[in-house]
């Protein structure tokens, strides 16, 4: 790693690593919703909620820090991409519950469990990844890895599409169910994004 005269500021650590932490508490919350039957999803709907304000919160807090540090531990650009791709993945995840008790879907087509187990995976990967930040040292394979689950994701995603457009059901589930299953492809691409900030991030600090 590049040798610095100047000090860091080191609080951007905790902070990547806090918003990641709770970005598996949104993932847990997806898996919840899985064995859930349609009176309990609204009260997982509100943890979810909940979870997905205090991302809100994590990621201020790093762009009130990012805007009132003279020195950051790498580049401000990397640092608010970061923050941002974080943000979303929670955005995403929150996005899918709402829409699963909105629409009262009753039933999520087969599938959808292995769109959420790749991305509770993929939250495991990020929360482990983040504390690495502070010396950038075995970060390659998490990259590696979340990419290899990004590709896993989009196969899945097209498998889902090719049965909600089978014929087994109308046109308003299909409406429905293919936004949920869209979104759940998003949060999986903002995981990619994720980690190739963090790849990038690297790559300027060797």
């Amino acid at each position: 790693m590049r040798f610095r005269l100047t000090p860091r500021e080191t609080s951007f650590y905790d902070m990547f690593a806090a918003s990641a932490d709770n970005i598996v508490t949104g993932s847990k919350l997806l898996m919840e919703l899985l064995g859930a039957d349609s009176s309990a999803r609204a009260e997982i709907a509100e943890r979810m909620r909940a979870a997905e304000h205090a991302g809100d919160d994590a990621t201020h807090a790093i762009f009130h820090q990012l805007n009132s540090s003279f020195i950051t531990p790498f580049d401000r650009e990397d640092i608010y991409n970061l923050a941002s791709s974080l943000d979303d993945i929670m955005d995403f995840m929150e996005e899918a519950v709402d829409l699963v008790v909105l629409y009262n879907i009753e039933e999520l087509p087969k599938g959808v469990e292995q769109q959420i187990e790749v991305l509770a995976r993929a939250a495991e990967l990020t929360a482990e990844a983040m504390p690495h930040l502070r010396t950038m040292e075995n970060l390659t394979e998490y990259w590696i890895e979340v990419n290899r689950l990004e590709n896993q994701a989009d196969q899945i995603h097209r498998k889902l599409l090719a049965t909600l457009f089978n014929g087994k059901y109308d046109a308003i589930e299909v409406l429905k169910l293919k936004q949920v299953v869209d979104v759940l492809e998003e949060a999986a691409d903002a995981f990619e994004h994720v980690a190739n900030t963090v790849e990038t991030i690297a790559v300027k600090e060797s």
